[in-house]
């Protein structure tokens, strides 16, 4: 068993063969987590999972992206360019369903600010009260973070927020974020990945690893306990498929090169996924 623990197969560049894809998946004995990134799209995963229960699992969450004041419209995510504000009652409410393992796609992105200095603040007031939600219902966070170009500083300002720094008076009451995390595509340096295990941190790696070397060192520093592989599909297909739309049938690929980058076999690595998956997930396959 493969587990892709980041998946969009619910977006719109699979509405002409969604089955075909799920079926190539099955057929290679691959479960998902189909990841939202928009409250309208968390459902949709969720539905997703209850018709293929047992092979999906689903997330609830809102790209800190659609919180920006010069939002960009992706037609691979949506099908129609309408902004979602949003509501964190809502998200309670969809995360409570039993095949929601996480919260997320949620976090900080400043790769791209028009206004960093309101952006940041938005993005952060929302991440505040995200992580009370995750705390409340005690499931993991699955975090999307995006430093700014030749920066750590989305990295650092996440570590802060752990820390339980509360600015807001409307933030969630914590001492400290005690629930588990994932950074999803982590692309942190090795100095930022130390400071996140420190924390209990995981970290997941997709496509990107069998193309570029610029993730080996960090890859060998982190236990392989802490490690997640994932498509973040459509997005940055694998090698033998890059330029192509990306699905999760072709995590073989990576799970080959992470197995190659960490000297061990594939069996062994797969195996210690599963175990930490159980560790780390509200439910497991």
């Amino acid at each position: 068993m493969i587990i892709d623990t980041h998946t969009h197969i619910q977006f719109p560049a699979y509405d002409s063969d969604r089955s075909e894809v799920l079926r190539r998946a099955c057929e290679k004995n691959i479960k998902i987590i189909c990841v939202g990134t928009t409250l309208s799209n968390s459902l949709q995963a969720i539905e997703l999972s209850r018709e293929n229960f047992g092979d999906i699992l689903a997330t609830v969450g809102f790209h800190p992206s659609h919180l920006n004041l010069d939002w960009h419209f992706d037609k691979n995510e949506l099908k129609k360019p309408e902004r979602e504000i949003l509501n964190i009652a809502e998200m309670e409410k969809l995360a409570c369903a039993k095949e929601v393992v996480a919260i997320g796609e949620v976090g900080l992105d400043y790769y791209r600010l028009t206004n960093p200095e309101k952006e940041k603040k938005l993005q952060k007031e929302a991440m505040y009260r995200i992580m009370g939600v995750a705390q409340k219902l005690n499931k993991p966070l699955m975090i999307h973070c995006r430093p700014s170009k030749n920066s750590q500083d989305a990295y650092e300002d996440l570590l802060e927020m752990f820390k339980g720094f509360l600015p807001e008076a409307d933030s969630p009451s914590m001492e400290s974020f005690n629930g588990k995390i994932i950074l999803h595509f982590f692309v942190g340096n090795l100095e930022i990945a130390k400071k996140f295990l420190n924390i209990g941190a995981c970290f997941t790696f997709g496509g990107v690893i069998t193309f570029s070397r610029d993730y080996d060192e960090v890859i060998k520093y982190i236990p392989s306990e802490n490690i997640f592989l994932e498509t973040d599909a459509p997005y940055v297909a694998p090698k033998l498929y890059r330029g192509k739309r990306n699905e999760p049938s072709y995590i073989i690929e990576t799970a080959q090169k992470l197995a190659e980058i960490k000297n061990t076999s594939l069996e062994n690595l797969l195996e210690i996924q599963e175990i930490s998956f159980k560790r780390v997930f509200a439910n497991s396959f």
